[in-house]
């Protein structure tokens, strides 16, 4: 099957997933192209299996801003008729879909008729989406997409919650690849780089907005090393970052926190911590939470959206309310103070993280993209 990807190249979840998707799909015989404005940052090598086609957006003065939509639908109607491509699976409403859709009104104007699969993932839903000027087309991309999927329950509720939807949707879950995770690969010396023998690693991964609650992170970790010998790793950055820094110097723990911005080396990270912390105000998934897991790193995070479906409570961490600090910090000390309950807690985070392995969810999308096929 030829399959275009369109996608976000960031750091970000969703940029990650659908690289992942594309990258486990080639493996599995298929031929796959993403088109986005920049190589995604997962997407290291590019084969007779993938492609990488870039979008240009040509500045001309009469638009203030310009119009990525219109570059995105004209270069997959280029894409589609240049590699006989035979399905679209856009990941975000807007602006993917929303551009997907011209895409395939332009083609049919050509005789070729190709079918889209659109993945919601969160903040086109719940944070952009929701927004009364955004609102009527988030509801047009996704009542027009042939099938639509969601990486969660929480999140199909909340998108017929917020909009008026028309199209079934179905939940696909992120997904990891658990084969790359099986052994340790990197030496104790490295882990002395973050931490002395004698100190627990804690860590945060995100994009440092408001919805991830980094000054909760801090006020935790602050309460646990009352009790724990520990440092904090915080990994990412963003607007909130600053603020973090400073309520770090004000509870005068520097030395015993890192900032060390966006990485390309978390696995490494992750394979020497021995908890997550992932207070946030809502989460679509919990991607970050997932790839803690599958390193054996408990997660104690809120239990807000979908993390209920990933952090199993009392197996694979902890859940507590948004913002309850105290709780938190109650439940990450129970785990880091006995050994013997962290390396429960670490084999029973593996475990649960496996539920999630590649090979059990791409063939779901592979099932849904013939499903598209014989729609078409």
């Amino acid at each position: 099957m030829k399959i275009a990807i369109v996608c976000y190249p960031t750091f970000g979840g969703s940029g990650v997933v659908a690289t992942e998707l594309g990258l486990a799909l080639s493996k599995r015989g298929h031929e796959v192209h993403f088109v986005t404005y920049k190589q995604p940052v997962r997407l290291e090598t590019i084969s007779s299996h993938i492609r990488f086609h870039e979008v240009n957006v040509p500045e001309y003065p009469l638009f203030h801003y310009q119009p990525y939509e219109l570059a995105l639908s004209s270069k997959l109607v280029n894409v589609v008729k240049n590699y006989g491509i035979e399905l679209l699976h856009v990941h975000y409403a807007i602006p993917h879909a929303y551009a997907g859709y011209m895409a395939k009104k332009m083609l049919e104007e050509e005789g070729i008729s190709i079918p889209m699969v659109t993945t919601l993932h969160g903040t086109d839903i719940t944070l952009v989406g929701n927004h009364p000027f955004y609102k009527p087309a988030v509801t047009f991309s996704i009542n027009n997409s042939d099938i639509v999927t969601s990486v969660s329950k929480s999140l199909k509720e909340d998108t017929l919650k917020f909009f008026e939807v028309r199209k079934e949707i179905e939940v696909i879950p992120n997904f990891i690849d658990v084969s790359k995770f099986q052994q340790k690969t990197f030496t104790d010396c490295q882990r002395e780089l973050m931490a002395h023998d004698d100190e627990k690693i804690i860590t945060h991964v995100s994009n440092f907005r408001k919805v991830k609650r980094v000054e909760d992170v801090v006020n935790i970790f602050f309460e646990i090393q009352k009790k724990v010998k520990a440092r904090l790793m915080m990994v990412g950055e963003g607007p909130e970052r600053e603020s973090a820094e400073k309520l770090v110097r004000e509870l005068d723990i520097r030395d015993r926190v890192l900032f060390l911005g966006q990485s390309n080396e978390i696995d490494k990270i992750l394979c020497f911590s021995d908890l997550f912390l992932l207070p946030s105000e809502t989460e679509s998934f919990g991607l970050a939470a997932l790839e803690a897991m599958v390193h054996s790193v408990p997660v104690i995070s809120s239990n807000t959206g979908g993390l209920p479906e990933v952090n199993i409570d009392k197996f694979s961490g902890y859940l507590h309310d948004v913002g309850d600090v105290e709780a938190m910090s109650k439940s990450a000390i129970s785990i880091l103070e006995d050994q013997e309950v962290l390396v429960k807690f670490k084999r029973q985070a593996r475990e649960a993280a496996e539920r999630f392995d590649i090979n059990e969810i791409v063939p779901m999308y592979e099932d849904l993209y013939e499903k598209a096929l014989v729609k078409a």
